[in-house]
């Protein structure tokens, strides 16, 4: 097993990388039942004790997978809620950007939706719920104090934000053909009539 206290070699993060973006397929396409550790290994083409070689257990890999989805996830969204000029624009660059990028990733989206909780994993350090609608009210709370927003309870706005984005984000799983983009243009212009002062 590669030795946590030393750097790993290129070879050893191109083989992790290949066994998170197989596991991550797996999640996506089969659920958790169907990446077992024999699924894994087929997938990279190796053997299960090559993957074990590499995260010693199913439970590592999956962790590894789900965490690698929500890093890239999060700097995304990050990056475009980061480069918004106000709280408004960053509002808005949360919503586009976390539909637009599930949109893009849809791979993503169903290890982050149901490939991790019916795993029955559970990853040490994951932001939760809560980290997601204190990320949001925080926004809010920026936007009232800068006058942009009304008054209004913070913490049930970015609940109400995040249910209706999870919404969406059903939706989209349970027909594909369901407009993403006109979404989150309605999502949007909903939340700012119910938000601005």
């Amino acid at each position: 097993m590669p030795d946590d206290a030393r750097p790993l070699t290129f070879t050893e993060e191109a083989r992790r990388r290949q066994i998170v973006d197989c596991t991550i397929t797996l999640l996506a396409e089969r659920g958790p039942a169907g990446a077992s550790l024999s699924a894994i290994a087929g997938a990279a083409g190796i053997s299960k004790a090559a993957v074990l070689y590499h995260f010693t257990s199913k439970d590592n890999v999956v962790i590894a997978a789900f965490r690698h989805v929500l890093e890239h996830y999060v700097a995304a969204v990050g990056a475009r809620v980061g480069a918004a000029p106000d709280p408004e624009g960053m509002l808005v660059a949360y919503i586009r950007g976390a539909i637009s990028y599930l949109g893009e990733h849809p791979t993503h989206v169903r290890v982050l939706t149901d490939g991790l909780e019916r795993s029955g994993v559970a990853v040490p350090g994951s932001p939760g719920a809560a980290s997601r609608w204190q990320s949001v009210a925080g926004i809010l709370d920026a936007g009232q104090q800068a006058g942009q927003f009304r008054a209004f309870d913070s913490r049930v706005l970015a609940l109400a934000i995040g249910g209706a984005l999870d919404g969406v984000v059903g939706e989209w799983i349970a027909d594909p053909a369901f407009d993403l983009d006109a979404a989150a243009a309605e999502l949007v212009g909903s939340v700012l009539r119910a938000i601005r002062a």
